[in-house]
């Protein structure tokens, strides 16, 4: 195929999207790698300090915002996104009303989405090259210094909420985001437009009023990134507001209007495992270092170790009802040889006094 020929390219475009339904993600769309006004945006929410601990989200300079800085060669960027909502999981407002539930983000119950997500892409890629002979490509999965939502909506895939995650006005948001970084110079897509409108549901559901303003988080107040992204003790102000969520959470996006057009996923990796949907405080708590292993292995839980594993799970029995359950689980890490663990737990105890 001769890539200087405009119609081979749009055959091109339109067989990659196919391939990429065939492959079960939910769309596909095409961009160009210039990201100039999500540069500037990106760096003043780096000098706000609002990535926190997260060191990476600023040291890569520009590879994050000029993709061909990250991957040379590269002209246009194909971005795929993947529905995770499992079927037949508990009501989340029913697990986070139930104070001796663990409440688990719905993107973590099922097999770990960066395995999935970057099978899928490279199933992709491996079509695209057999078919094209000039084809370079490198795949991401959330895992490199990439602006993914602001590629997805140049792309078509959605527009950025004022909680800072895509929104499709046909599907929600309840999907992942892949990219593949390419020297192909395929037609792009046209930008999708908002339609937040003057809806402010996400901003007001917060509970830790993370949302700042609209289109900006400051992640340091995040509950997602208490839970999962900081490594060290969760600041006491903030434990009493994450209630029982010990990973992540979903509010911004269960108050959403436009998900209601969300579907459930037609990947079978993304059903519930373990019974997390529906699982105890106490229950999680007693879990031996083994058992969280061999429960949480292929999970995108298993990333955040043990340790910060009991320490959410610490602050969730904090906020419990004061059962003798609760009580006597806490109690049994009353003294734990880990500081990090052991400080949490005196700490929920004291919210039983």
């Amino acid at each position: 195929m001769h890539l200087n020929l405009s119609n081979d390219l749009a055959a091109l475009a339109a067989d990659i999207k196919r391939w990429g339904r065939e492959l079960g993600f939910a769309e596909i769309g095409i961009t160009d790698t210039d990201l100039t006004d999500a540069e500037a945006e990106h760096r003043a929410w780096i000098n706000k300090g609002f990535h926190g601990d997260m060191d990476y989200m600023a040291k890569h300079g520009t590879k994050r915002t000029r993709p061909a800085d990250l991957v040379p060669n590269t002209v246009r960027v194909i971005s795929a996104r993947l529905d995770y909502l499992p079927p037949k999981a508990q009501d989340s407002w029913d697990v986070m009303k139930d104070g001796e539930k663990a409440f688990i983000s719905r993107y973590a119950l099922g097999r770990d989405y960066h395995k999935v997500m970057r099978q899928k892409l490279q199933k992709l890629c491996d079509k695209i090259a057999v078919n094209i002979n000039e084809f370079e490509f490198r795949v991401f999965t959330d895992s490199a210094p990439v602006l993914e939502v602001a590629l997805a909506e140049k792309s078509g895939l959605g527009w950025r909420g004022k909680h800072t995650l895509l929104i499709n006005k046909e599907h929600g948001s309840w999907f992942f985001l892949g990219e593949i970084y390419t020297n192909l110079p395929l037609p792009i897509d046209e930008r999708a437009s908002s339609h937040c409108g003057s809806c402010s549901a996400c901003i007001n559901i917060c509970p830790t009023r993370a949302i700042t303003a609209p289109y900006e988080v400051d992640a340091r107040r995040c509950i997602s990134y208490l839970t999962i992204e900081l490594k060290t003790a969760i600041p006491v102000e903030f434990r009493p507001l994450i209630g029982n969520r010990v990973y992540g959470c979903d509010d911004c996006q269960l108050v959403c209007p436009w998900n209601k057009f969300a579907e459930v996923t037609q990947e079978p990796d993304f059903n519930v495992r373990n019974g997390l949907d529906d699982i105890s405080l106490v229950e999680c708590f007693v879990w031996s270092e083994d058992e969280f292993k061999q429960k949480m292995a292929g999970s995108a839980i298993y990333r955040i170790g043990y340790s910060q594993w009991l320490r959410n799970i610490a602050v969730g029995l904090g906020n419990a009802p004061s059962t003798p359950a609760a009580i006597g689980a806490l109690k049994t890490r009353e003294y734990d040889s880990n500081e990090l663990i052991r400080e949490h737990v005196v700490w929920a105890l004291q919210q039983h006094q």
